[in-house]
């Protein structure tokens, strides 16, 4: 990460990371691990040191700020008045309610003291933003919450990665293995199960050889029990339910950070006989999403996707092919 630049520069470096992320190539940079997905005192501190460190450079200087989707929990510091408990019961409310993505970002935004660009509007230093972006439409003022994206004439913004990008890299690599790739009509969002679903339907209709691609980022809206899993073990699970009895299509739901909910996979695989193999091993697939208890559904069956964190974060994919 650090390679190439000089060693003069490398002590003004501030890098946040989630816990648990590896920090190789960084000890000679001030490296602070925060909470995510959900912010704690970690969070908090991040935040205040954040804002501490820009308030240190001029207007003669630079700032190159690098910001990705899982910004908004890393850096949390709710506005005067407002507590973290109460931010998280918010926020948490919103979440379960099966709310997008910008949704929940603008109101996160609109109860923090660092995001909406009140980070960048702690410094008259001219603000360089380079964006991973996790949302709809690649808007920078709302991945992370948009902490530097102040609209200030002099600063530059530029979305250097996204979802569709990467749905890009993903048809040129399976034109390279001789198959023919199709984009999905439509970007992934809505309930999870239901989104796979309607995936795995249309998928159906794929030829040998076909790959079908699409991205984004659904939503689950918890009620009654919630065990271990993620929207994309919801998904991948509602595909299996539309593939039942299907034979020649597999599809993969993954997150590309690696992490999928409170699971420890990216994602998992379905196809025509998940269901099968399934209750021979007496699992329940609609009792597991009831519960929003996937991870050991899929565990079970061997079908998990692990990777461990990626250290990007653009949303999700989903990936069918035909044989």
């Amino acid at each position: 990460m650090v390679r190439g630049v000089p060693a003069r520069f490398r002590r003004d470096a501030l890098v946040v990371l989630p816990r648990g992320y590896p920090a190789a190539g960084l000890s000679s940079l001030e490296v602070l691990f925060s909470s995510h997905p959900e912010p704690d005192a970690s969070s908090l501190r991040a935040a205040r040191r954040a804002l501490d460190y820009f308030a240190d450079f001029g207007p003669r200087d630079l700032i190159l700020c690098l910001i990705s989707g899982g910004t908004s929990s890393l850096l949390t510091l709710p506005r005067p008045g407002v507590t973290l408990e109460a931010k998280r019961r918010a926020v948490g409310r919103l979440m379960r309610s099966g709310a997008s993505i910008v949704e929940i970002n603008r109101l996160r935004a609109s109860l923090s003291a660092v995001k909406g660009g009140r980070l960048g509007r702690r410094t008259s230093a001219r603000l360089v933003t380079l964006v991973l972006s996790d949302v709809p439409g690649d808007r920078p003022a709302l991945v992370g919450s948009g902490p530097t994206v102040r609209g200030r004439r002099g600063d530059t913004t530029l979305v250097i990665g996204s979802n569709r990008r990467g749905l890009e890299a993903a048809a040129r690599r399976a034109r390279g293995l001789g198959l023919r790739p199709r984009f999905f009509g439509r970007r992934l969002a809505g309930e999870a199960s239901e989104a796979g679903m309607r995936f795995a339907r249309a998928a159906s209709s794929l030829a040998p050889g076909q790959v079908l691609l699409a991205g984004g980022e659904t939503t689950v809206k918890l009620a009654g029990g919630h065990g271990r899993g993620g929207r994309n073990l919801e998904f991948a699970l509602g595909a299996a339910l539309a593939l039942e009895g299907e034979t020649g299509i597999t599809v993969l739901a993954a997150g590309s950070d690696g992490i999928d909910g409170s699971s420890m996979a990216a994602g998992a695989l379905a196809d025509g006989q998940t269901l099968a193999r399934a209750r021979r091993r007496g699992l329940d697939p609609r009792r597991a999403l009831a519960c929003h208890d996937t991870e050991p559904f899929f565990e079970r069956l061997g079908d998990l996707l692990v990777t461990g964190p990626t250290g990007t974060n653009v949303s999700d994919w989903a990936i069918a092919i035909c044989e």
